[in-house]
């Protein structure tokens, strides 16, 4: 994960986040067995979350074309 990304993040989705991982870790930790289900779904909110990201980006980006062109058309 990216610099950029980690500082964009409120610090209370990063603490909730830490929080998640250190549950995950004490589950391994107590047993050596990787549940499969668990790293799925990791994965699927991972994603999940970039595509929001991603969303908003370009959002913004058409937000700030369509503004530059009303400004512009005067």
């Amino acid at each position: 994960m990216s610099t950029e990304q980690i500082l964009r993040r409120p610090a209370k989705e990063t603490f909730l986040e830490e929080q998640e991982v250190q549950e995950v870790q004490e589950e391994q930790r107590s047993s050596q067995k990787v549940d499969i289900n668990i790293l799925l779904e990791k994965v699927r909110a991972e994603k999940k979350k970039e595509k929001k990201e991603n969303l908003i980006f370009l959002s913004l980006i058409s937000s700030v074309i369509l503004i530059t062109a009303f400004i512009a058309s005067f």
